[in-house]
């Protein structure tokens, strides 16, 4: 068996380092998602990418809630950046809960903080469906959105420091 003077050139070192290689090259190719979407009817993914403590958030997105974000939309499928508000230089405002955006939205950005930031991975069936947004969006395309939430510019009341289990056993007189 040969002495090897450096330990960098034992087989066994070799091996592993070209198993290292070949793994960090997988995943980098493994975060375009290898040119597929979800199934349309699967469930949305909501990541939370910066999260607000409970002490320093007061006042949490309801239904109703007129809010102010920032978003980047990707194609999950290849990456492709298809919609940003930054290049706008202004937030995107809507009413929440209203039909106003993708149902994706409307599920995936209730009981925000402001300054908080989601990532949401959205299946077609919860955004564009089989027609798609032609010509950025594809038919049947899973989308991803990088969101943070900017400001409540006008809440509902619909969270006003009242828990669900109280708002159930009100009754209207």
């Amino acid at each position: 068996m040969p002495a090897y003077k450096y330990s960098f050139f034992k087989p066994a070192y070799l091996i592993s380092l070209v198993a290292t290689i070949f793994l960090l090259n997988y995943t980098t190719h493994a975060k375009q998602n290898e040119g597929y979407d979800l199934d349309a009817d699967a469930p949305i993914r909501i990541g939370v990418k910066k999260r607000i403590r409970d002490k320093d958030c007061k006042v949490k997105t309801a239904k109703g809630d007129r809010i102010s974000v920032h978003y980047v939309g990707t194609l999950y499928k290849d990456g492709k950046e298809f919609d940003s508000s930054h290049g706008r230089d202004s937030p995107f405002n809507f009413h929440l809960g209203r039909g106003e955006v993708i149902p994706g939205w409307e599920m995936g950005l209730l009981n925000m903080c402001i300054g908080e930031k989601r990532k949401l991975t959205i299946p077609s069936d919860l955004a564009y469906g089989d027609v798609g947004a032609p010509p950025d969006i594809p038919p049947g395309a899973t989308l991803v959105f990088d969101i943070e939430l900017m400001d409540i510019l006008e809440p509902s009341g619909e969270d006003d420091d009242v828990d669900y289990y109280e708002r159930s056993h009100f009754t209207e007189l």
